[in-house]
């Protein structure tokens, strides 16, 4: 087949696309009574893939740019009479139109997969609208503040820092310190807006699973505070057991995103751990749990406390250089078990960054499996503080039988194959 023929079916195909979401929003319309519909979309598509082949065999760009100016000018012209009778002020359908004409022309004249995914794109954007803007009704100016910031501190920020070592031990790097910290609070701040826009009345299961993923020790103190006045402490234990799980599992995902080699050490174990959490968390928690509320979320994407864990996951970072360059094994150990106590997540991130210096995966991993020890540890010990004896007992039983469950799943079964 020609790669010409095969490209304009691709423009008509990403019009059509286009048209039948928009055909569809206005189905219910009379005939001939709106400008555009899935037919006039496809010519569109169609049309722009024309005069970008015409453009191309005539040797000159200004007929696709004329093209494309007297699209525009007829399409906004048409759609304008659309608006004055309808009272009609959304520009969206105009910009699709423009959007479909372009992606046409760029399927023939340039990247056929790239027009191909842009006209996916805009068709779902199109087809997200009630969607999109059931969240921004949901959204907070705080928390959309939040994503901008993110936003600024990615693509900005990020690429300034200077990407290498500082210090004589090799582990300050401001660059790696910077990016984990944005990682962290974007997996953070994506866990928060799922309970935004799901909403808490989805229950106790909702709110706690996805609050864990911004902090399982925030989780885990709320819900002691929950139990103490409540009469039903042991299905919110549950809830608490859960929530270790998923900080487990959300380690689990960074070990994959940063350090692959790392997890074949700690595959196992901590899954079997997660395993046993997730168990004792379902048992407990569904056999009483109408009535329980929910855990109060907070937003986690706040300036201070991220500045905060990026000063002491350099410090972590640093320390844990130090010691492995004068200690060796044990000190990353140490540091890995005592920085878990006060953030796994530091401890974690500084553990695997020291993979690409001089400490083996098995090594990191060990440190990872230290880390997440001590902090579940940590949860019970203020669930001991925080909650009443039955919650207390309860999540105290749980993570001491996941410990012993992890552990002897680290001295037993062998590593995974890397």
């Amino acid at each position: 087949m020609d790669p010409l023929i095969a490209r304009l079916g691709l423009a008509l195909a990403i019009g059509l696309l286009v048209g039948l979401e928009r055909g569809w929003r206005e189905r219910d319309a009379p005939d001939r009574s709106r400008t555009a519909g899935i037919r006039t979309f496809g010519i569109s598509g169609l049309l722009g893939g024309i005069f970008a082949a015409l453009a191309d065999a005539l040797g000159s760009n200004a007929l696709l740019i004329a093209g494309f100016v007297s699209f525009a000018a007829i399409f906004a012209w048409y759609k304008t009479r659309e608006a004055i009778h309808d009272e009609d002020f959304s520009v969206t359908s105009v910009v699709a139109g423009l959007s479909v004409f372009a992606l046409g022309a760029f399927a023939v004249a340039g990247d056929y997969r790239a027009a191909a995914a842009g006209g996916a794109a805009l068709a779902a954007i199109l087809a997200s609208r009630e969607v999109l803007h059931s969240l921004l009704r949901r959204l907070t100016w705080i928390e959309l503040r939040s994503a901008l910031i993110l936003a600024v501190m990615t693509a900005i920020v990020l690429p300034l820092l200077p990407n290498r070592t500082v210090d004589p031990w090799g582990g300050l790097n401001p660059w790696e310190i910077w990016f984990f910290t944005v990682l962290i609070a974007a997996i953070s701040f994506l866990g928060y807006v799922a309970v935004r826009v799901l909403g808490e009345t989805r229950g106790l299961l909702v709110s706690v699973l996805a609050g864990a993923v911004v902090s399982s020790t925030a989780v885990t103190l709320a819900l002691a505070r929950i139990a103490n006045d409540s009469a039903r402490a042991t299905p919110l234990s549950g809830a608490a057991s859960l929530a270790a799980m998923v900080s487990i599992l959300r380690v689990l995902l960074i070990v994959i995103i940063i350090e692959p080699r790392v997890f074949p050490t700690i595959g196992v174990p901590a899954l079997l751990a997660a395993l046993c959490f997730g168990a004792c968390g379902a048992l407990f928690m569904f056999r009483d749990s109408q009535g329980l509320g929910n855990s109060p979320v907070r937003n986690p994407f706040e300036v201070a406390p991220l500045l905060l864990f990026a000063l002491l996951f350099a410090i972590v970072a640093t320390a844990s250089a130090a010691l492995a360059d004068i200690t060796g094994v044990s000190g990353l150990l140490a540091t890995s078990a005592v920085s878990g106590t006060f953030d796994v997540d530091v401890a974690v991130l500084s553990a695997l960054r020291l993979v690409r210096e001089a400490v083996p995966p098995e090594v990191a991993g060990q440190a990872v499996l230290a880390a997440l020890a001590t902090n579940a540890l940590l949860r019970a010990a203020l669930a001991m503080m925080a909650g009443p004896p039955r919650f207390a007992f309860a999540l105290a039983g749980f993570t001491l039988l996941a410990l012993v469950i992890g552990y002897g799943a680290f001295t037993v079964v062998p590593a995974l194959p890397s």
